[in-house]
């Protein structure tokens, strides 16, 4: 089937497949909810709000992802993330990092992910499956996820700190 439909309209499908889900979903549980009674009715509702859930974090993620091609690839792997370039690369423990940056003055604009006693790790936000760490980056407490989506957009020549790992201070 992907023969009939051009490579710019499937990624647009796939980068949006969430949204699209939960869409039906919520039809689907619009309709059980207005056409009938009893226990479909009820589980309408349900349907219907996992569908909005769904749309929520869909949307959220499709504006993580982004420009495809770019040089490299990530993989996140049970709390690590790693990246292979062709000129650099590295791997950094979720739970050991300590920042994350975005700094939108290369091109393509890079993460940087801080580590203790580790050089930075950059990556492009275009590198083959960097839309991984939209998972890998909402895990961290304290993420806040709109800001992260607000930076990635905004242009910049310095990096913006996107999270910090707080720490308690010993007196």
């Amino acid at each position: 089937m992907s023969g009939f439909i051009r490579p710019e309209a499937m990624q647009s499908l796939a980068r949006w497949r969430e949204v699209l889900i939960g869409t039906g979903a919520l039809a689907l549980g619009v309709w059980w909810v207005l056409g009938t009674s009893g226990l479909l009715h009820w589980i309408g509702y349900v349907v219907a709000a996992a569908g909005l859930a769904l749309i929520a974090a869909g949307v959220q993620r499709a504006r993580f992802r982004g420009a495809r091609g770019g040089a490299g690839v990530v993989q996140v792997d049970e709390g690590q993330i790693a990246y292979f370039g062709p000129l650099t690369g590295g791997a950094v423990a979720r739970s050991e990092m300590t920042a994350v940056l975005i700094d939108p003055s290369g091109h393509p604009a890079h993460w940087i992910l801080r580590q203790p006693d580790q050089p930075d790790l950059h990556i492009p936000v275009n590198a083959e499956g960097a839309d991984e760490l939209f998972d890998a980056f909402a895990a961290l407490p304290g993420l806040r996820t709109e800001y992260m989506l607000a930076r990635m957009k905004a242009p910049g020549d310095q990096p913006t700190v996107i999270w910090q790992k707080r720490t308690m201070m010993l007196h």
